[in-house]
């Protein structure tokens, strides 16, 4: 919380020109032999209605900052500013079997204090945006793997936030499933106007995905490189400027793999 007039007016900006804002955050976890330090020195802005994708080699840092924004841990070192509370949607749905797809989005309506009546219309509604018409009564084990990640979405999306973190939320799916569900996630998040903040270790994936992409280095994770993504929408994640963009992105990664590797 902010302490002293300068730093209110300091808040006030960031809410109004950043969905998220990460400064000089560095991560330490305590191991068996001594602290172990995950992230370093990560400065990175997410701007309202942007769609940002994280790319890097595996335990390069990628969750534990997004777990860092969603404010599920505290950064060693830095600061982390979020235009609200963000919804976080992981590779696991999630989702609570005993409940319906309806009332597991119910659930995030009654956190947030929404009216019982006005609860099932809006979780209503909110299956309909993930073109699951009919599926408030279906549990969970009557879904199919795309279907409870089309419920965790509409789940995060009754949180109602304009920030939404994504955890390699299509990383378990078919190929085909992936990318109709990349496709939804694309439309959803224009007609929404959302910022997102996705990762990944798929590059086409994040290409076909983001108006930015940010490479982490292997352990300790730091932003490496960054690109903007000026492919048009539609995209396909077969298309030959998706696929040439991911060929240099792809050379970046093996790089920062390799460095790592000599350590």
């Amino acid at each position: 919380m902010a302490t002293t007039l300068a730093e209110a007016a300091e808040d006030i900006r960031t809410a109004t020109t950043h969905a998220a804002r990460i400064e000089h955050v560095s991560k330490s976890f305590a191991g068996p032999a001594g602290s172990q330090l995950v992230l370093d020195d990560i400065t990175l802005d997410v701007a309202p209605g942007e769609f940002v994708t994280l790319l890097g080699a595996s335990g390069c840092g990628k969750s534990t900052l997004l777990n860092l924004v969603a404010g599920l841990d505290k950064p060693s070192a830095g600061a982390i500013a979020t235009d609200g509370r963000p919804a976080l949607m992981f590779q696991e749905h999630a989702l609570f079997p005993w409940l319906t797809a309806g009332k597991n989005i119910e659930l995030a309506l009654k956190l947030r204090d929404v009216p019982k009546a006005e609860r099932r219309p809006r979780a209503e509604e909110l299956l309909e945006l993930v073109r699951l018409h009919g599926a408030y009564g279906k549990r969970v084990h009557e879904l199919s793997g795309g279907m409870r990640q089309r419920v965790a979405l509409a789940r995060a999306l009754a949180q109602d936030s304009r920030l939404l973190l994504m955890d390699e939320p299509f990383a378990a799916l078919d190929a085909i499933t992936r990318d109709v569900l990349h496709d939804e996630l694309t439309r959803i998040w224009r007609e929404r106007d959302v910022s997102v903040l996705f990762v990944t270790h798929n590059v086409r994936e994040a290409v076909r995905l983001a108006q930015r992409v940010v490479l982490l280095s292997s352990r300790p994770g730091r932003v490496a490189h960054e690109w903007r993504v000026d492919i048009e929408h539609p995209r396909r994640i077969e298309d030959s400027a998706v696929a040439e963009l991911s060929v240099e992105i792809t050379e970046q990664l093996r790089g920062e793999i390799r460095r790592h590797g000599q350590h």
